[in-house]
Formats: structure tokens, sequence, C-alpha cells
């Protein structure tokens, strides 16, 4: 899968958006209960959530989070391959947006989508969840306050 680190045009698809619903540079995890998710991991990871992802940011990142602006690109469904890894999709060609969408009040747009966004002075007390059975996604965790690669 070399291929991968080419030249590539990447898609998520509606269940993961909320993964992109975020500053670009922004820190962050989000997490949900999968299938074999225990309930140990539900209560220490994500405590009793009303929401199906919760997801973590700094506090040093909150109010780029509710100040910045995204755009969405809607994409032609047929040119993209699916990778069958969270929701994420790519094409190998360049491809031509069908619409363009500007979203502001991104707290708001998570609320929308069932997220319930929670803000901590640093991510790293997070960093045993990959651990649990729950599915857990990090981006851009080399952003994040003390955050170390994993030994």
């Amino acid at each position: 899968m070399d291929w991968l680190n080419g030249p590539l045009v990447w898609a998520i698809d509606d269940w993961h958006q909320p993964m992109y619903l975020f500053p670009r540079d922004c820190p962050r995890i989000l997490m949900w209960p999968k299938d074999g998710t225990t309930a140990q991991d539900i209560e220490n990871y994500m405590g009793t959530p009303a929401a199906r992802i919760v997801g973590y940011i700094e506090r040093g990142w909150l109010g780029a989070l509710q100040t910045q602006r995204l755009y969405r690109y809607e994409l032609p469904a047929h040119q993209f391959t699916s990778l069958n890894d969270a929701g994420m999709w790519v094409a190998r060609s360049p491809v031509k947006p069908l619409a363009r969408d500007r979203i502001e009040d991104l707290p708001a747009q998570l609320a929308e989508r069932n997220v319930e966004l929670r803000v901590l002075d640093l991510l790293t007390p997070l960093r045993d969840a990959w651990r649990s059975s729950l599915h857990v996604s990090g981006i851009r965790l080399r952003n994040a306050t003390q955050w170390a690669p994993a030994e």
C-alpha cells in the first residue's frame, strides 16, 4: 500500500465527518463504542455520554474551534476507493467538486452530529485509550502539548 504515500484526494463519509470538524492543526481524540466494546471501557474513557462520539481537545484550542470556519466539498463518489478504515476514501486522480459549503460554529456542528465535545488541559491522560476496546482516533497529536511519539 505504498501508493497511499503518493498524490491522492482524500474524502470522508458522512458518519465519520465529525472527525474533521475541527481547525486543521487542532489535536483531537475521538472515540466511540464498537462491537465488543466493554462497559468498563465506556465508563473509563467516555463516562455516560448521551452522544454517539466523544471528542476531546485541549483548552488552548477552544478559541480556534469556536471562531474558525471550514469548507466542506461534496465530491463524486464514483471516483473514490474505500480504505475500509474509519470512513476514509481516496482518489488517485484529480477530482472536480460538485459543491462547496461553508461551515461555521464548529461546536454547534459537532453537537448536530451527536458528538459530545470535552475540553481538557492536556490530551495525554487519554494515551492509554488505544489499549481499550473502543474505537479511538487521534488526529494531529503531534501538535498536542506534551505529546510524545509512542515508543
